[in-house]
């Protein structure tokens, strides 16, 4: 097979080509290296001096006004679950025989959800209480509070 040599002057340009470089990171701009390196190449270097740097004082100046309009603007506070509730649940918790873990794992929560209900500490779910409701068979929402709901097979 006969190769063809081509006549005349070929020049390579032999000169790298950069696909993709990555901009340095903020931190490695800030970095002890790369401020000593920018003041011997003679580039210029800006310090700020922090206010509170240095000092255990807590920059509250912008926090207080929209803390205050927060306050202002939203209620007051969650409803928690009430002492009515509480004594509900706990009654027929031990009229049952069971363990606050025993009523958690009965209506698939955590035993932790169980304690923060019967401490009152909760903010009441619908979907919660209604499993306590089916499990615990007494009424935990509406009026009625503590009276005997239907059986959970019933309806």
């Amino acid at each position: 097979m006969p190769t063809r040599r081509l006549s005349g002057n070929i020049t390579q340009d032999w000169e790298p080509v950069v696909l993709r470089r990555t901009k340095p990171k903020a931190a490695d701009l800030k970095s002890t290296r790369a401020v000593n390196q920018a003041m011997r190449t003679g580039a210029p270097v800006e310090t700020v001096r922090k206010a509170a740097a240095g000092t255990n004082k807590a920059a509250a100046g912008a926090a207080a006004p929209a803390r205050k309009l927060d306050e202002s603007t939203e209620p007051a506070g969650l409803g928690r679950v009430g002492a009515e509730v509480r004594g509900a649940i706990q009654k027929a918790r031990v009229a049952k025989g069971w363990s606050q873990a025993e009523l958690a794992k009965r209506i698939n929560e955590r035993a932790q959800v169980v304690q923060e209900y019967e401490s009152g500490k909760a903010v009441p779910v619908q979907a919660v209480l209604a499993k306590m409701e089916r499990a615990l068979e007494v009424k935990l929402r509406g009026k009625a509070v503590g009276a005997p709901a239907a059986p959970a097979g019933a309806k």
